[in-house]
This record gives C-alpha cells, sequence and structure tokens, in this order.
C-alpha cells in the first residue's frame, strides 16, 4: 500500500526557514509527478511546488523566490524548502502524487510567528 509520510513542520517565527520531506513507503516506483499543496481551514487547498511529469516544476506566484522543491531519488523522498517564511505561509502542508491514482500524505503543520 502506498504512502507519503510527510515530516518537518512546526513554529517558526517570520523570517526562518523550514524544511518538509515527504517519503513515499509501500512502492519502490519512483512517482514522476509529486507536488506540495497546502490548506487553510476553510480554504481550498492550493498548490505550492510541484515536479510535472516531464521534470519541470513550477510554483505557486506567493512562493516563488522563496520556497524550493527538490528530490532525492534514491530515497524516494522529496522535499520543500521554506525560507523568509511569512504569517500567510501558515497552513497544513501536503504532499502529493499522480500515476493514474492520486495519492496525499496526511499533512504537516506549518505556523509562522509575526
Amino acid at each position: 500500500q502506498v504512502q507519503l509520510v510527510e515530516s518537518g513542520g512546526g513554529l517558526v517565527q517570520a523570517g526562518g526557514s523550514l524544511r518538509l520531506s515527504c517519503a513515499v513507503s509501500g512502492t519502490t516506483y519512483r512517482f514522476a509527478a509529486m507536488a506540495w499543496y497546502r490548506q487553510v481551514p476553510g480554504n481550498q487547498r492550493e498548490l505550492v511546488a510541484a515536479f510535472n511529469s516531464d521534470g519541470t516544476t513550477n510554483y505557486a506566484d506567493s512562493v516563488k523566490g522563496r520556497f524550493a522543491i527538490s528530490r532525492d531519488n534514491a530515497k524516494n523522498t522529496i522535499y520543500l524548502q521554506m525560507n523568509n517564511l511569512n504569517p500567510e505561509d501558515t497552513a497544513v502542508y501536503y504532499c502529493y502524487a499522480r500515476a493514474g491514482s492520486v495519492y496525499w500524505g496526511q499533512g504537516t503543520q506549518v505556523t509562522v510567528s509575526s
């Protein structure tokens, strides 16, 4: 059974940094399309950063220049380096993978204090 396990969330002051990790377990398949989404209560889940199936990346305008998505294929893990965080980045961050079926992680809370 495929599972996406996020880690690395927490509480940080504005201007600080966090790195989220998403480890794929239950399969040795390397998902080409993987992404990070975030959701604030009452709002829709929004795309933060993504690896597209062709290997390109894309970012939400609000995080360009501050966040970076990366991957370690040997570990079947993706990362989200988040720098210069601000309170508007506070959300639950979810890992996403797609290969026909869609998979979501359980989410990790990121809280940025002002």
